[in-house]
């Protein structure tokens, strides 16, 4: 595409004086954010960040071969044409989107502080099952039914993400769902494709140390609604949770289509949740009638999880007597209370991401009723990350498990010892074991047949992070192979 059909296509602007006929006659060969990364003919985004100033790299990108540069209007450029916009990184994103597309015709987004990567990898399974191809992207990488890639990130750099939407669609996806975190949402790293079905899981404390306050981390997330979502879309909300008022206010003023699920659900209305000995029986309000699933998840939450992607399905067209049938083959999602073994002794062990206070009194919610011994509890905190939520998490722990064990969880570039010491204010009952593996293997030799092992924090992660910037190491560790290991 040349660079002035883009801007053209766009609506965007630029002053005669600032362009010339020759420039707007050049053919846009790609879109890059660093400078390193320009090739002859690109886009370069320079945005002002927390740690890097992009505009210290205008000149760099220029000298390598950008024809254009994405930046806020008092960025000095010169050597090419200068798209100005109070948004850089929006407009960046809109002008990219652009150039990479097309992307599947069905493009849906999960928000929330917890859930996100198991409602989209469940709602990926139900369109699977429905006969569609279906991806899913976020923390676990990019899903199909053929395979999984890594990405690294929840939500990758905007090029990126683009870029693998791009892709999916010329593989033939006709259906994908993102994991719309509040970093992305905060730094436009999801805009541009028309997102069709945006979701609201829940709120609750994380991510302090870059929003700062909470009222900054949800302005965050509502930007999904208030922006990303189309005028067209469909708002699917779980209501049971304290802040889906606030949701659903935004919702409405927009006069977007909304469909709500939970005990407090209109769309969606649980009337029972029963336990089972693998999973639970949901008896449902839906379009009016009631219906029965037999769940193959254990726990209120993962019961959010699946109805909140049964929403989503049914927001992109499903018929509900098709869909029914289909949750009671579900399959549990990579370090989400997965079922990593069982000891010697008979106790089962779960491994969960659980790594904030409302999330890992979740898991242990979960787990409870099928607990008829004890509750055994291993966990820690992230080092160079929020910090006011370790005391918090220690109080949950002591308030609902039984045996705890604090231990190491990717304490980056601060001090362990210190890490567990926060933790442990909140649990001064708890054992403190440093070596993750140690911790582990205590717990499953402490426990028997009556007993559950919960295994918190890491979820599907397969490293320890140890550092920060040159001087950081990832030691190999998967919790779900070691749990097995110690099992033997």
């Amino acid at each position: 595409m040349r660079l002035g059909a883009l801007l053209n296509s766009a609506e965007i602007l630029v002053p005669a004086h600032a362009v010339t006929t020759q420039i707007l006659d050049q053919r846009v060969s790609g879109f890059a954010i660093d400078n390193r990364k320009i090739a002859k003919d690109n886009i370069f985004g320079a945005f002002r960040g927390a740690k890097f100033n992009g505009e210290d790299f205008i000149a760099d990108a220029i000298g390598a071969g950008a024809i254009a540069i994405v930046a806020h209007p008092d960025a000095k450029v010169e050597g090419a044409l200068h798209i100005k916009s109070d948004e850089p990184r929006r407009t960046f994103a809109l002008l990219a989107a652009l150039y990479f597309k097309p992307f599947p015709p069905m493009v849906a987004a999960v928000t929330g502080t917890n859930g996100k990567t198991s409602n989209v990898e469940l709602t990926r399974q139900l369109w699977r099952m429905l006969g569609f191809h279906a991806a899913s992207i976020g923390t676990l990488g990019i899903t199909t039914a053929d395979e999984q890639v890594k990405t690294g990130l929840t939500t990758p750099d905007i090029v990126t993400f683009l870029n693998n939407l791009s892709g999916l669609s010329r593989e033939g996806i006709s259906h994908a769902i993102f994991e719309a975190s509040s970093h992305g949402l905060d730094q436009y790293r999801s805009e541009g494709p028309k997102v069709s079905i945006a979701a609201f899981t829940n709120f609750t404390r994380d991510h302090l140390d870059y929003h700062g306050t909470m009222e900054e981390y949800f302005r965050a997330k509502m930007r999904l609604f208030e922006q990303v979502l189309d005028e067209d879309g469909v708002a699917v909300i779980w209501a049971d949770d304290p802040s889906s008022g606030k949701v659903i206010d935004i919702v409405k003023k927009r006069g977007i289509r909304m469909i709500t699920v939970g005990e407090a659900g209109k769309s969606i209305h649980i009337l029972k949740r029963e336990p089972t000995q693998l999973g639970q029986k949901l008896t449902l309000e839906v379009q009016g009638q009631e219906a029965q699933i037999m769940l193959p998840l254990i726990g209120a939450y993962q019961a959010a999880n699946a109805l909140t992607s049964m929403a989503i399905v049914l927001a992109s067209g499903a018929k509900l007597d098709d869909l029914i049938p289909l949750l009671g083959r579900l399959q549990p999602v990579r370090g989400r209370l997965e079922r990593a073994a069982i000891s010697r002794s008979g106790a089962p062990i779960y491994v969960d991401y659980a790594h904030t206070p409302d999330a890992l009194e979740a898991a242990i919610a979960a787990l409870r009723p099928h607990v008829s011994g004890k509750l055994h509890l291993v966990f820690g905190a992230g080092g160079d990350r929020d910090m006011g939520k370790r005391k918090p998490m220690g109080e949950i722990a002591a308030k609902f498990a039984d045996n705890i064990i604090i231990t190491d969880d990717n304490p980056r570039g601060e001090d362990p010892a210190s890490i567990r010491a926060a933790i442990l204010e909140g649990a001064p009952q708890a054992a403190n074991i440093a070596d993750r593996r140690d911790a582990i293997a205590t717990a499953i030799a402490a426990a028997n047949g009556n007993d559950i092992i919960l295994i918190a924090g890491k979820g599907h992660e397969n490293g320890q992070i140890y550092g920060r910037g040159d001087d950081m190491t990832i030691h190999p560790f998967d919790d779900v192979e070691v749990a097995r290991e110690c099992a033997i």
